[in-house]
Formats: structure tokens, C-alpha cells, sequence
């Protein structure tokens, strides 16, 4: 089996142990990718001319990993983008995109389009591809359009609170 890194701003998580219990406390971050410390190490050489082949090495090394896809780094952005994404899945775990983070309780998005389906109940299509569906009865005042601010929050026993424009919010369930 081929094993796979990820590397962001002081994480690294091998893909192998990435899948923990949900709900689980979190785990302090695991020890470096075996190519990233590999350059971390380097810094131990005395000699200034071994230490800088060492770097040579190791950074060539590293950059094979990322080039095969055996190593993946994330900065801050990109993380915040990828929790952004998966806001309102039930996924075992994302720690790996928490480091220096605080947990996201709401995000607010541009609704792309919105319909109703069977019983009035609206499904909402996001700007960025989420699809979110109206799972209560609630009526909104206001018909949601192209455009329209929604801001979809975590709501009590793991359901979510979407609000169009201000309205008072709906319960909803992300599909997609």
C-alpha cells in the first residue's frame, strides 16, 4: 500500500491514520512524514558542507514526494477552504485540517439557485456546488433568489439552521 502525507503549517497526517472515532477527543498532531523530518534532521550536522548535501538530498526527496502525490502540503488558506467545503457532512475526521484553528459553527455562502420540491420544502444550490435542503416546515416570507446571503449554522443535536437574507432560518441538511 502506498502511503500517502499530508502537510500543513505544523500538521502531518498520514492518509492511513486519518480515519478516527467521530466525536473523538482531538489528538495532538502526529510526528513529522518521514521525508519532512528527513530535512528537519539535517539541521543536527555539524560539518556545513555535509549539512548543505543533506539539504540538497532531503529537499530532493520531498520534492519527489509532493511530485508522485506521496506528500501533500496545505497552508492556512487551503485549509480553511477544505472545512469550508466539507461544512455540514458527518465525516469521521478533519482534525488534520484543525491545527491552529477554531471550529467553524457557521459559514455564509451566495445561494446559486433554489427551487421547491415535494411539499414546499426548498433545496438550495450554493455558488460553490453545495446543495442544502429544507428538512422542516417552516415557510420563508421571502422567496430566495440568485444571489441571496445565506448563512447556514450548527443547530442543536447535529442539524443545521439556514437563513436566506436575513429571514428567520430553516432547518436543513447538506446533500451535496
Amino acid at each position: 500500500m502506498k502511503r500517502r502525507f499530508v502537510v500543513g503549517a505544523c500538521t502531518v497526517l498520514a492518509a492511513a491514520g486519518m480515519c478516527g472515532a467521530a466525536g473523538a477527543a482531538p489528538k495532538p498532531p502526529p510526528a513529522n512524514a518521514p521525508v519532512v523530518q528527513a530535512v528537519v534532521d539535517c539541521r543536527k550536522i555539524e560539518d556545513s558542507a555535509q549539512r548543505l548535501a543533506c539539504y540538497d538530498a532531503s529537499v530532493d526527496a520531498l520534492n519527489a514526494a509532493q511530485r508522485s502525490g506521496d506528500l501533500v502540503t496545505l497552508d492556512r488558506k487551503q485549509r480553511q477552504a477544505v472545512r469550508k467545503q466539507a461544512f455540514g457532512f458527518t465525516l469521521p475526521t478533519l482534525s488534520m485540517f484543525d491545527t491552529g484553528e477554531h471550529e467553524v459553527d457557521s459559514i455564509d455562502e451566495t445561494l446559486a439557485s433554489a427551487s421547491q420540491g415535494v411539499g414546499g420544502r426548498w433545496v438550495f444550490r450554493m455558488e460553490d456546488g453545495a446543495v442544502w435542503r429544507q428538512i422542516d416546515d417552516e415557510f420563508l416570507s421571502r422567496r430566495p433568489h440568485q444571489g441571496s446571503v445565506v448563512k447556514i449554522k450548527k443547530a442543536s443535536l447535529g442539524s443545521f439552521m439556514l437563513s436566506v437574507d436575513g429571514q428567520p432560518g430553516v432547518r436543513a441538511h447538506r446533500d451535496d
